[in-house]
């Protein structure tokens, strides 16, 4: 078993919201791989950045991805988050 990913799990949260956008949390932390809080928490972190925006629907929420937004990391900031799930998701073709 491999103990390191390429992706963080921000990313790999992203990449789940981004294919569904009304997942529950507990179903991103099954696909991911962590635990619920972990996922409350990137979540949390990804909307006080401004990546994510949330409407309620209900009990449930539905997740709006801003893909306009620089990547934070220096050696990847001419990058969009856009660009990151253009290249885990087949989204120029949907």
């Amino acid at each position: 078993m491999h103990t390191w990913t390429f992706l963080s799990n921000h990313s790999h949260v992203l990449i789940c919201l981004a294919r569904d956008p009304e997942l529950r949390m507990r179903e991103v932390a099954e696909q991911v791989g962590i635990t619920e809080r972990a996922v409350q928490r990137i979540v949390k972190e990804l909307s006080d950045a401004g990546v994510l925006e949330a409407e309620k629907l209900g009990r449930r929420k539905r997740y709006h991805i801003q893909g306009d937004m620089a990547l934070r990391h220096p050696l990847e900031a001419n990058h969009t988050v856009q660009d990151l799930l253009d290249s885990m998701l087949d989204t120029q073709n949907a």
